[in-house]
């Protein structure tokens, strides 16, 4: 009588179909080689997916922006409360995979995949913004949604743990920088949920944070333009630790670019500019060593790997991509070269604005609040001194 077949250890089978299926089982698991180049760390957790999706508090009616999809772990999510998803992936393969989780089921037709860079994408409106957010366009993507002419009524967005810090760090903290002036002014935010990162695959180096951002509008929005409002602060924390007498009077990089921004706007309005050249005695009156050898921080405008300025993208102001081509560095000689009067001049209302009217001159962009750029903007603004 033949034996009867018993099944190996751990359920193994011994069929002729045994390597195959092996071959099978290994490449379902291994569907994807994530790309560093993408930031790609794919939440694996669903509870903490659905609690990011809870904290937006959705409408049936909303229309949501997710950026970075992945393999659809959220998006699934969203589907359920939303009436929309407008997915923005860079990575084609994720692109398929996140459109496979609704292939013939009734959410098909509620998702809408963009295949590009949702930095440099026109995007549609939409209500709400949800994202496990590549690390690599996290400063560029908060600034993008705060500048949008129609913003989202919030946005619920996973950043690494320091990126999040730094949006809510207040002045004198270590890590408050431009992003935290901007981020602050022009929204609320809250930081929601820490995640480790353990609940990712592949798990990144830190752990992250998911924050909600609350963009003002209406009367609550301020009244002033991002450009211009960037572009004074692009300056202040290109060496946050330095005095603003420094920031401003100390490089002449910075003078000669607003020069030519005053230059403008005094031909937009029909004002004459003196072209002459200053003769010797007022050539070295304007001469001043304010110069401060202070070391970089991680609040400058050059740190956080790249990762805290936009780099060269569309919407930086020309102005201030012509600075940091030029290094925004003290020359340590002396010019030679004849300095005009309206040089002069716009040197003048600088110092006028930093020691007379704001009394500024001896503080650190990295000690002053919301106020005082206020203030500083408002004084350059009243001298003719603009920034986009």
């Amino acid at each position: 009588m033949g034996k009867a077949k018993t099944s190996k250890r751990g359920g193994a089978s011994s069929g002729p179909y045994e390597r195959p299926a092996k071959q099978a089982a290994a490449a379902a698991n291994n569907v994807f080689k994530f790309s560093k180049d993408f930031g790609q760390h794919i939440l694996k957790n669903p509870g903490i997916a659905e609690t990011i999706v809870n904290k937006a508090n959705l409408k049936p009616t909303d229309t949501v922006l997710e950026v970075g999809p992945g393999t659809g772990n959220l998006t699934v999510k969203i589907l359920e409360q939303a009436k929309k998803v407008i997915a923005v992936e860079m990575d084609p393969r994720m692109a398929a995979e996140t459109t496979k989780r609704v292939q013939g089921k009734p959410e098909q037709k509620r998702l809408e995949v963009l295949l590009g860079d949702v930095i440099k994408t026109t995007l549609p409106n939409f209500d709400v913004c949800i994202s496990n957010t590549p690390y690599q366009i996290s400063s560029p993507l908060v600034f993008k949604l705060l500048s949008l002419p129609n913003p989202p009524r919030t946005c619920v967005l996973m950043f690494q743990r320091e990126f999040a810090l730094r949006l809510t760090a207040r002045p004198g903290d270590s890590l408050y920088c431009r992003l935290s002036v901007n981020a602050q002014f022009w929204a609320r935010i809250t930081r929601v949920l820490k995640v480790g990162r353990n609940n990712f695959r592949p798990p990144p180096q830190v752990d992250s944070s998911v924050v909600r951002i609350e963009p003002k509008l209406g009367s609550e929005k301020p009244n002033i333009s991002f450009e211009e409002w960037d572009g004074m602060l692009r300056v202040c924390f290109n060496r946050r630790n330095k005095t603003l007498r420094a920031s401003w009077l100390g490089n002449k990089e910075v003078l000669a670019m607003l020069e030519r921004n005053y230059r403008l706007w005094c031909a937009t309005n029909d004002i004459p500019v003196d072209d002459t050249v200053a003769d010797d005695e007022e050539d070295e009156i304007d001469e001043m060593e304010v110069d401060e050898n202070v070391p970089p921080t991680a609040g400058d405008e050059d740190e956080w790997g790249g990762i805290m300025d936009v780099d060269g993208d569309d919407d930086t102001p020309a102005f201030f991509k012509e600075m940091k081509a030029n290094g925004g560095e003290v020359p340590k000689t002396k010019s030679k070269r004849k300095k005009t009067r309206v040089a002069l001049l716009v040197k003048e209302k600088v110092r006028k604005v930093l020691e007379d009217v704001t009394d500024l001159a001896d503080k650190r962009s990295g000690k002053c609040d919301e106020n005082d750029f206020l203030r500083l903007l408002g004084a350059f603004n009243a001298e003719g001194i603009h920034f986009s």
